[in-house]
């Protein structure tokens, strides 16, 4: 067992927002929004991977630890197009934190 994790020294996401809700879109609208947040936990948060149910959402983020005490940002983008009416997205995002996986999330009504 990892030494770290026997004594309980891991990373932790602190974010100033887990859910991002857009104002009404029309269909095909590309959106964007930055989740910002904090490692408060006692060692590197390292970021290994992120998981949606849909292609049309993407996750941008550092690939380097950020350290304990340090503030970094994932961006989210979402494409609309095809999409209709409200629409939620959850981002599963995979670190060497506590609660494993975080999940953030988006959300947006899509009209003609």
């Amino acid at each position: 067992m990892n030494s770290a994790i026997a004594f309980g020294q891991l990373a932790e996401f602190s974010f100033s927002e887990k859910v991002h809700k857009f104002q009404e879109v029309k269909a095909g609208a590309q959106l964007e929004h930055v989740f910002e947040f904090e490692n408060t936990g006692n060692e590197p948060l390292i970021i290994t991977k992120y998981d949606v149910d849909c292609t049309c959402t993407k996750a941008e983020y550092s690939k380097e630890p950020i350290m304990p005490g340090a503030k970094s940002n994932i961006k989210i983008s979402f494409d609309t197009t095809g999409k209709m009416g409200w629409q939620y997205r959850k981002i599963e995002l995979n670190a060497n934190t506590k609660k494993n996986p975080s999940i953030i999330e988006i959300r947006v009504k899509v009209n003609e």
